[in-house]
Order: C-alpha cells, then sequence, then structure tokens
C-alpha cells in the first residue's frame, strides 16, 4: 500500500503543484504586457465586453492563469495527504527530512493562499472591472512577484528534500 501511496504522491506533486508554480510565475509577466488602454481604451471599455482586451495576452489570458493557480491549488490538497500516508507506511514521519518538509511545505500553501491567489484575484477584478489600466494595477502586480517566487523556492526546496533525504541509509 505504501507503493501506492508514495505513486500517488509523486504524480499529484507533479501534476498538481507543478501547473501552479507555472501559471503563477505567468501571472506576473502577462500582466505586465498588457497595453495600457489610457482614457481610450477606457472609452472603449465603456462599450461593453467587445470593446475590453480580452484577446490572447489580455485579461481573459490572467484570467486563465488564476483559475489554473485557484484550481491546482485544491487539486495540490492530495500532495500532502498522500505524503503523510507515505511517511507513516515507511515509518519516516518523524525524521528531520520529513518535519522540515512538513513545514516547508506549509510555509508554500500559506504563501499561495494568504498573498498569490489574492493579489492575483485583485489585479484581475481591477482589470475586469474595466476602472483601472494596467498602469493603475501595476502595484498589486509588483507586489506579486516576490511571494510567487517564494512559493516556488518553497516547492523546489521540498523536491530536494524529497530527493536527498537527508540522513537516508539508502545511499541516494
Amino acid at each position: 500500500m505504501t507503493k501506492f501511496f508514495l505513486a500517488v504522491h509523486v504524480l499529484a506533486a507533479i501534476l498538481a503543484v507543478g501547473p501552479v508554480a507555472v501559471a503563477a510565475s505567468m501571472f506576473p509577466s502577462a500582466a505586465r504586457r498588457l497595453p495600457d488602454r489610457g482614457a481610450a481604451g477606457r472609452a472603449s471599455a465603456d462599450r461593453g465586453a467587445a470593446g475590453r482586451d480580452t484577446g490572447v495576452g489580455g485579461v481573459a489570458t490572467l484570467r486563465v492563469l488564476h483559475r489554473i493557480c485557484r484550481v491546482y491549488a485544491v487539486a495540490g490538497l492530495a500532495v500532502p495527504v498522500f505524503g503523510f500516508a507515505t511517511a507513516s507506511g515507511l515509518g519516516v514521519l518523524r525524521d528531520a527530512w520529513v518535519i522540515a518538509s512538513i513545514l516547508l511545505t506549509a510555509a508554500a500553501a500559506a504563501i499561495l493562499a494568504l498573498a498569490v491567489l489574492p493579489r492575483q484575484d485583485a489585479v484581475v477584478a481591477r482589470l475586469t472591472a474595466g476602472d483601472s489600466t494596467p498602469a493603475d494595477a501595476g502595484e498589486g502586480v509588483a507586489r506579486l512577484a516576490m511571494p510567487t517566487g517564494v512559493f516556488n523556492l518553497l516547492w523546489a526546496a521540498v523536491t530536494v528534500l524529497m530527493i536527498v533525504r537527508p540522513g537516508s541509509t539508502t545511499g541516494v
């Protein structure tokens, strides 16, 4: 059963955390690339959704990236669930590298839930409402890049700990 838990744990990490890491990293640069519509753009936005920048690279792209982050973040809950089951089955739940991985995973989850997703939501909401331009939303984008980078660095550290396993007797 431990092999099954390990397989699901690794697959969940690849298929759930990977897309969040990529989409979250793409979001700030996609937001910065939006053209500043200025007064002319706001006037066309007043005509309705057809006047808004919803094409490729536009607000629609930001919505898709944000949705990927939200949906896969929920799917990513399987990673620690099956990680605990695997560690318990292997009898390594009290090993320092597992405890460090748990703490780093909790920190990454907190950053995603409390900083990255809410800031993405705020940027999308401001741009979708048409009451701001990318330049106006720039502060939100600038405040989004660092937590996104920290989120990704934490997952990189967890991945290294899972592979290296300090103190492991396997010789890997």
